[in-house]
């Protein structure tokens, strides 16, 4: 279609500008209006069927027509999608391609990753103060969300139960050089703390709420919305965790602009091809491994190793580079379940370094005689 019908087909459909429709989303879908399709944008998923808001208001219709066997396909909250207009029961012909999704691993034991939000603009991870900070959770959090495409931003919920400004301080410290390159922002929502901060950066497009159960995701969504639409559980006192309080993901408008998908609590964050992201949230060690002697360097032993002179000399941690090695090894293993070209590098990696221990121990036994 001309640019001129793009353009007629945003304005017919410009009640749905508050949930992210632009010119490009009525470019993409020009197609699909040609053949009588409905735009909207899926709001939540349920066993096959989705709530989906068009310029006539929410509809239910079934997503039969786009179940294909890869898991990543499946129709998923956030996906902007060409509906029937009429039919009992309606379906969602197809989706737009997504500009970003974010992607984990289902199961360590299976080579499927799960989808959970589309055409997401901030990822914010949420991190309760109710408990000791988690470190490496928060850096397999951002692997994904750097991974996705979109922009990550970790928000330490319950800032009211750390009163002293010096500790909070120290807490923003330690996560802000866990997570280079990303903000930090500690909020309360019992207080309002924060808030004003947090509902700009949501009213830059389309952000994703994540985190464990307990993190106060429900909370601070009912906050950022002015009224409470999540329900909200009581919150253990001994470890600060809670039950899953959102058992479905369910996209919200924010009464600022932008919109807010909320999720249910992960308790497992497993990486899904997201060497690109792991390297981002571990960018010092990426740029300190530029200096390795070997291009190849895997940071063990290797002589040269810029990364191991940086450990010694105490400028990188000794646990940002096992958290980085572990990650780098979890993210290897799935990627090597379905990509046969990875499984040959692996093994012929493992091949080198047999190679290397063999002739580093013949070495070291004639210098012995």
């Amino acid at each position: 279609m001309s640019s001129t019908s793009s353009s007629s087909v945003f304005t017919a459909h410009s009640a749905l500008t508050p949930h992210g429709w632009d010119e490009d989303w009525a470019d993409a879908f020009a197609p699909y209006a040609a053949e009588g399709l409905l735009p909207g944008r899926v709001i939540r998923v349920d066993r096959g069927q989705c709530d989906v808001v068009t310029a006539d208001g929410v509809l239910r219709a079934d997503t039969a027509f786009v179940t294909p066997h890869d898991p990543l396909r499946v129709v998923c909250t956030g996906d902007w999608a060409a509906v029937e207009p009429d039919g009992n029961p309606r379906y969602v012909r197809t989706y737009l391609p997504r500009r970003t999704a974010f992607v984990r691993s289902t199961s360590s034991k299976r080579s499927e990753g799960q989808i959970l939000a589309a055409n997401v603009d901030h990822a914010i991870v949420a991190v309760s103060l109710a408990a000791e900070l988690d470190l490496a959770r928060i850096e397999r959090f951002l692997a994904l969300a750097w991974e996705s495409g979109a922009q990550p931003l970790v928000v330490l919920t319950k800032a009211d139960l750390v009163p002293d400004p010096v500790t909070l301080g120290h807490l923003v410290q330690d996560v802000e050089t866990t997570a280079p390159g990303v903000p930090v922002l500690s909020v309360s929502a019992e207080q309002g703390e924060g808030l004003d901060v947090l509902a700009a950066v949501v009213a830059g497009g389309t952000a994703v709420l994540l985190g464990q159960s307990g993190a106060g995701k429900s909370t601070l969504a009912n906050a950022l919305l002015g009224r409470d639409v999540m329900d909200v559980q009581a919150i253990r006192d001994v470890d600060g965790k809670g039950r899953h309080t959102t058992t479905t993901r369910n996209l919200l408008v924010m009464p600022g602009g932008g919109v807010l998908i909320d999720t249910p609590g992960l308790r497992g964050v497993g990486l899904w091809d997201a060497s690109s992201g792991v390297g981002q949230v571990f960018a010092e060690i990426e740029e300190l491994g530029r200096g390795c002697r070997f291009h190849d360097c895997a940071h063990e032993s290797e002589p040269g190793c810029a990364v191991l002179a940086a450990l010694d000399t105490g400028e990188l941690p000794q646990r940002r580079l096992e958290s980085y090695r572990k990650l780098m090894r979890e993210n290897q293993r799935i990627v090597a379940k379905t990509d046969a070209r990875v499984r040959a590098e692996i093994r012929k990696e493992w091949k080198r370094r047999g190679a290397l221990g063999k002739a580093a121990m013949e070495a070291k036994r004639g210098r012995v005689r």
